[in-house]
Protein backbone atom coordinates (compact mmCIF):
# COMPACT_ATOMS: atom_id res chain seq x y z
CA UNK A 1 0.00 0.00 0.00
CA UNK A 2 1.09 3.70 -0.66
CA UNK A 3 2.17 5.74 1.72
CA UNK A 4 0.23 9.02 2.05
CA UNK A 5 1.59 12.22 3.37
CA UNK A 6 -0.11 15.42 4.31
CA UNK A 7 1.33 18.50 5.92
CA UNK A 8 4.82 17.83 4.11
CA UNK A 9 4.91 20.00 1.33
CA UNK A 10 3.32 23.40 -0.17
CA UNK A 11 2.29 24.60 -3.64
CA UNK A 12 2.13 28.29 -3.01
CA UNK A 13 0.41 28.76 0.80
CA UNK A 14 -1.40 25.36 0.42
CA UNK A 15 -0.34 21.98 1.92
CA UNK A 16 -0.60 19.32 -0.96
CA UNK A 17 -0.71 15.54 -0.54
CA UNK A 18 2.76 13.52 -1.11
CA UNK A 19 2.60 9.88 -2.25
CA UNK A 20 4.97 7.29 -1.20
CA UNK A 21 7.96 7.50 1.06
CA UNK A 22 11.12 9.27 1.33
CA UNK A 23 14.10 7.50 0.16
CA UNK A 24 17.55 7.76 2.26
CA UNK A 25 20.88 7.80 1.64
CA UNK A 26 22.97 4.48 2.04
CA UNK A 27 19.55 2.33 0.82
CA UNK A 28 19.21 1.00 -2.49
CA UNK A 29 17.88 2.69 -4.96
CA UNK A 30 14.59 1.94 -5.49
CA UNK A 31 14.00 0.24 -9.86
CA UNK A 32 11.46 1.66 -11.54
CA UNK A 33 9.88 1.81 -15.14
CA UNK A 34 9.64 4.87 -17.10
CA UNK A 35 9.03 6.01 -20.74
CA UNK A 36 11.41 7.05 -23.23
CA UNK A 37 10.31 9.21 -25.82
CA UNK A 38 9.87 6.11 -28.26
CA UNK A 39 7.04 5.09 -25.80
CA UNK A 40 9.43 2.27 -24.87
CA UNK A 41 9.91 1.11 -21.42
CA UNK A 42 13.00 1.59 -20.11
CA UNK A 43 14.56 1.06 -16.66
CA UNK A 44 17.18 3.79 -15.83
CA UNK A 45 18.98 2.33 -13.08
CA UNK A 46 19.31 -1.10 -14.74
CA UNK A 47 20.32 0.89 -18.57
CA UNK A 48 23.20 3.34 -16.61
CA UNK A 49 24.24 0.14 -14.20
CA UNK A 50 27.87 0.08 -12.91
CA UNK A 51 27.86 4.36 -13.79
CA UNK A 52 26.81 7.04 -11.66
CA UNK A 53 23.69 7.72 -11.79
CA UNK A 54 21.79 11.33 -11.23
CA UNK A 55 18.12 11.38 -11.06
CA UNK A 56 17.04 15.08 -12.01
CA UNK A 57 13.32 15.07 -10.87
CA UNK A 58 11.09 17.92 -12.44
CA UNK A 59 7.71 19.03 -12.54
CA UNK A 60 7.37 20.11 -16.07
CA UNK A 61 10.00 21.01 -19.09
CA UNK A 62 7.78 23.33 -19.94
CA UNK A 63 8.23 25.59 -17.30
CA UNK A 64 10.80 28.53 -16.91
CA UNK A 65 12.84 26.63 -13.60
CA UNK A 66 12.33 23.38 -15.17
CA UNK A 67 14.01 24.38 -18.38
CA UNK A 68 16.93 26.27 -16.56
CA UNK A 69 17.91 23.33 -14.59
CA UNK A 70 17.38 20.59 -17.29
CA UNK A 71 19.90 23.05 -19.69
CA UNK A 72 21.98 23.72 -17.00
CA UNK A 73 22.42 19.83 -16.34
CA UNK A 74 22.78 18.98 -19.72
CA UNK A 75 25.67 21.78 -19.96
CA UNK A 76 27.34 19.77 -17.21
CA UNK A 77 26.75 16.16 -18.64
CA UNK A 78 28.65 17.55 -21.89
CA UNK A 79 32.18 17.98 -19.01
CA UNK A 80 31.05 15.18 -17.04
CA UNK A 81 33.12 11.31 -18.85
CA UNK A 82 30.72 8.40 -19.45
CA UNK A 83 30.75 7.24 -16.05
CA UNK A 84 28.34 9.93 -14.73
CA UNK A 85 24.68 9.65 -16.58
CA UNK A 86 22.22 12.04 -15.88
CA UNK A 87 18.75 11.97 -16.43
CA UNK A 88 15.58 14.12 -16.06
CA UNK A 89 12.63 12.61 -15.14
CA UNK A 90 8.79 14.73 -15.66
CA UNK A 91 5.32 12.89 -15.74
CA UNK A 92 5.12 15.23 -19.62
CA UNK A 93 3.88 13.49 -22.37
CA UNK A 94 7.29 11.36 -24.29
CA UNK A 95 6.24 13.32 -27.41
CA UNK A 96 6.49 16.96 -25.77
CA UNK A 97 9.57 15.40 -23.99
CA UNK A 98 10.81 14.60 -27.61
CA UNK A 99 9.74 17.95 -28.54
CA UNK A 100 11.32 20.36 -25.51
CA UNK A 101 14.65 18.40 -26.26
CA UNK A 102 14.81 19.03 -29.69
CA UNK A 103 14.10 23.10 -29.44
CA UNK A 104 16.21 23.09 -26.68
CA UNK A 105 19.35 21.17 -28.02
CA UNK A 106 19.67 19.05 -25.31
CA UNK A 107 21.30 15.78 -25.87
CA UNK A 108 23.56 14.89 -22.67
CA UNK A 109 20.82 14.21 -20.61
CA UNK A 110 18.48 11.12 -20.96
CA UNK A 111 15.05 12.19 -20.67
CA UNK A 112 12.13 10.25 -19.31
CA UNK A 113 9.02 9.96 -18.22
CA UNK A 114 6.77 8.78 -15.28
CA UNK A 115 3.12 9.69 -17.06
CA UNK A 116 2.39 6.25 -16.94
CA UNK A 117 2.38 4.35 -13.86
CA UNK A 118 3.78 7.46 -11.81
CA UNK A 119 6.22 4.83 -10.25
CA UNK A 120 9.44 6.83 -9.87
CA UNK A 121 7.30 9.40 -8.02
CA UNK A 122 5.92 6.92 -5.79
CA UNK A 123 9.08 4.95 -5.17
CA UNK A 124 10.95 7.79 -4.11
CA UNK A 125 8.54 9.52 -2.38
CA UNK A 126 7.82 12.57 -4.69
CA UNK A 127 4.47 12.52 -6.41
CA UNK A 128 1.94 15.72 -6.28
CA UNK A 129 -1.25 13.46 -5.67
CA UNK A 130 -3.18 16.76 -6.58
CA UNK A 131 -1.47 17.71 -9.76
CA UNK A 132 -0.43 14.07 -10.60
CA UNK A 133 3.69 15.39 -10.86
CA UNK A 134 6.87 15.35 -9.20
CA UNK A 135 8.03 17.25 -6.56
CA UNK A 136 11.80 19.33 -7.42
CA UNK A 137 14.31 16.72 -6.35
CA UNK A 138 17.86 15.18 -7.54
CA UNK A 139 19.17 11.28 -6.07
CA UNK A 140 22.98 10.08 -7.02
CA UNK A 141 23.09 6.61 -7.40
CA UNK A 142 26.30 5.03 -6.95
CA UNK A 143 27.90 2.74 -9.00
CA UNK A 144 27.06 0.00 -6.13
CA UNK A 145 23.12 0.63 -7.31
CA UNK A 146 23.01 3.06 -2.97
CA UNK A 147 21.73 6.14 -3.21
CA UNK A 148 24.66 8.66 -2.13
CA UNK A 149 22.98 12.10 -2.19
CA UNK A 150 19.15 12.84 -1.59
CA UNK A 151 18.20 16.31 -2.17
CA UNK A 152 14.24 17.34 -1.67
CA UNK A 153 13.61 21.21 -2.84
CA UNK A 154 11.66 22.88 -0.09
CA UNK A 155 9.72 24.65 -2.89
CA UNK A 156 8.97 23.54 -6.46
CA UNK A 157 10.60 27.07 -7.55
CA UNK A 158 13.91 26.04 -5.84
CA UNK A 159 16.64 25.22 -8.28
CA UNK A 160 19.25 22.57 -7.22
CA UNK A 161 23.13 23.83 -5.86
CA UNK A 162 24.19 22.77 -9.29
CA UNK A 163 27.70 22.38 -7.88
CA UNK A 164 27.30 20.43 -4.86
CA UNK A 165 25.10 18.01 -7.33
CA UNK A 166 28.05 17.20 -9.99
CA UNK A 167 30.86 17.55 -6.88
CA UNK A 168 28.71 14.27 -5.02
CA UNK A 169 28.46 12.60 -8.18
CA UNK A 170 32.22 13.50 -8.84
CA UNK A 171 32.40 12.39 -5.18
CA UNK A 172 30.10 8.66 -5.72
CA UNK A 173 32.85 8.09 -8.66
CA UNK A 174 35.40 6.60 -5.93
Amino acid sequence: MTTVRDNVFKIGDNFVTLLGDEVKVGQAAPEFASVASSWATVNPLQESKGKVIVLSAVPSLDTEICDRETRRFNEEASKLGDDIVIYTISADFPMAQKRWCGAAGVERVKVVSDVVDAEFGVKYGILIKERRFLRRSVFIVGRDGRLTYVNYLPTLGDEPDYDEVIAAAKKALG
